[in-house]
């Protein structure tokens, strides 16, 4: 599957989920469920890469501060909801994780004072569950992911041995370091009186 069209299958997902009435997860499990199998695995194997792009602490940072905190497991829900916003804004956020700010549901949350905006655990696990609703089976998904990748582990070996350019760590608890590094973010999030 390539990237046009993954991105295509989340944009799908997106409309469905807004026309709907549904979450974006069901809808994504939804569409993907009307795939034939060999098209669930190509796009879980999508996801994982750009989900895996995202893995960066400048990223990480940004999730920090919309969550107030974050795990490695909020973590890797908060990529999941940045894909769940689709392509435009996947690509402003991987540029730049402080453009996250411009993003209406990002900046009515930062007045609401929630912290859960964009971290979608269930878009994870879209492709298991529309494997499971294809088959009866929950482990029909990962017996076909594992006769899916080559018993070389060249596909997506990067990912899985944990191989990432994170780019420079730095203090998420240090507010001054946050607004200098998300101006945005940090402004909408910690406010003026939180800066060193």
């Amino acid at each position: 599957m390539d990237i046009d069209r993954f991105w295509h299958l989340v944009e799908s997902a997106r409309s469905s989920a807004a026309a709907g009435g549904v979450t974006f997860d069901e809808a994504l499990v939804r569409l993907l469920a009307g795939l034939p199998p060999q098209e669930i695995l190509e796009y879980a194997e999508r996801f994982g890469e750009v989900h895996g792009a995202l893995y960066r602490w400048d990223v990480w940072a940004a999730a920090y501060v919309i969550g107030g905190g974050c795990s490695d497991d909020s973590f890797m829900d908060f990529r999941a909801g940045v894909i769940a916003l689709g392509r435009e804004w996947y690509e402003r956020a991987a540029a730049a994780p402080d453009s996250l700010a411009g993003h209406p549901a990002v900046a009515e949350a930062a007045r609401a004072g929630h912290d859960d905006v964009l971290f979608l655990e269930e878009v994870n696990y879209a492709a298991g569950a529309a494997f499971e609703r294809l088959t009866g089976s929950k482990e029909a998904f990962h017996e076909a992911w594992a006769a899916y990748r080559p018993a070389d582990g060249q596909r997506g070996a990067a990912h899985d041995m944990g191989v990432h350019d994170m780019g420079e760590d730095f203090d998420f608890d240090d507010d001054g370091e946050m607004h200098r590094r998300l101006p945005r973010l940090a402004g909408l999030y910690l406010g003026a009186a939180d800066r060193i």
